[in-house]
């Protein structure tokens, strides 16, 4: 940490003699450059939003070290760790904190995790994916380390140069972190997909490592308690990966309805997605809210039937490689984001797409 300082001082200096410095701080701060990854698995796999943060410290420097923090309970997180650590040619380490009172994803003992790992490695930067998982844990880590966090970067310029959206994704900000480190940040999953070589990765697996855990500030961990998980079971595709999402909104009128584009879903193989007019309507459940304060998603083709294109709506699927809106509105703002738009009633169209597209098979 003295030589950043020492280089930081030597970048503010206006003497000519330290131009060289200056102009090679980029290159010389890259090289202290270390993440810690605070990683989401599930059934003993780590999740696809984890994988792409690792792909987001691989863009702050191709020197990045890369440590994955895992924590968990039973075979399903030594399985997880067998995958993080041959997942990316840079993990360098697995570390993995087990115990049966880390069986569910609770903030407080999350945080006091990452400041004991914080402690002893001095990361320079720490990164979660922007899920509901990382934008619960991440901040609190944050509060507890005494740092300003970074919220939903889609962009990454410098190792300390970001970008993220603001105004609901109408407008993009650049923000540079100027504080102690670590610098942490969530990262928009959909922003950053790296292309990783799965032989070398097996090749030359990261070690794993066992944490202490013995630390642990009961008092502070025991201020809440895990009660219940209520989800849906699909044999779908997950929303926030599929690469195909079809969207309903508040036109479809009825929970009944909506059927109707989970039929067509199961032939394209893709998973359904509502509006938050839809969900606030109950045709559908929260969770499968597209949007600002709902899921980001960026898949290769996004179905829109009766979407009217509300900016909240918008900031959660521009990124969308290929956008098709059907509305009956001719006027409607989902159809100036569309590739391809269709202008007629919803309940004429989805019921002969259901007769024309082949099953899937």
């Amino acid at each position: 940490m003295a030589a950043i300082a020492a280089l930081k001082a030597l970048r503010k200096s206006s003497s000519p003699c330290f131009a060289p410095f200056r102009t090679t701080f980029s290159q010389s701060i890259r090289r202290f450059i270390s993440t810690l990854i605070v990683a989401e698995h599930d059934g003993g796999f780590v999740k696809p939003s984890t994988l792409s943060a690792i792909a987001a410290a691989e863009v702050v420097s191709k020197e990045n070290s890369i440590s994955v923090l895992l924590a968990g309970s039973g075979p399903s997180v030594e399985k997880a760790a067998q995958h993080a650590a041959t997942c990316h040619p840079l993990v360098s380490e697995v570390l993995v904190a087990k115990a049966e009172e880390l069986e569910h994803p609770m903030a407080e003992s999350w945080a006091e995790i990452v400041k004991m790992v914080q402690q002893k490695g001095s990361y320079s930067h720490i990164m979660a994916a922007s899920t509901s998982f990382g934008k619960n844990i991440l901040p609190r880590a944050a509060a507890v380390l005494d740092v300003s966090p970074i919220t939903d970067v889609v962009q990454i310029s410098e190792p300390r140069l970001f970008v993220r959206p603001i105004y609901a994704g109408n407008a993009l900000c650049t923000v540079q972190y100027t504080g102690l480190d670590p610098c942490m940040m969530t990262i928009r999953s959909t922003s950053f997909q790296g292309e990783v070589n799965p032989d070398a990765a097996k090749a030359n697996p990261a070690t794993i490592t066992q944490i202490d855990i013995s630390f642990l500030n009961q008092e502070i961990v025991g201020k809440s308690k895990w009660l219940s998980l209520s989800s849906q079971e699909s044999e779908r595709p997950d929303l926030g990966n599929a690469r195909v999402v079809i969207t309903g909104g508040r036109a479809l009128k009825s929970a009944e309805n909506f059927k109707l584009l989970e039929k067509l879903a199961e032939k394209l193989g893709a998973a359904v997605g509502a509006t938050r007019a839809a969900v606030d309507a109950g045709y559908v459940p929260n969770d499968l809210q597209v949007g600002q304060t709902g899921k980001i998603v960026a898949p290769e083709l996004y179905i829109a039937f009766g979407v009217s294109g509300a900016i909240q709506h918008l900031a959660g699927m521009r990124d969308s490689k290929v956008i098709v809106a059907v509305n009956k509105d001719a006027d409607a703002p989902i159809f100036q984001v569309a590739d391809y738009g269709l202008v007629a009633d919803l309940f004429e169209v989805i019921p002969e797409l259901l007769e024309k597209v082949p099953e899937k098979k």
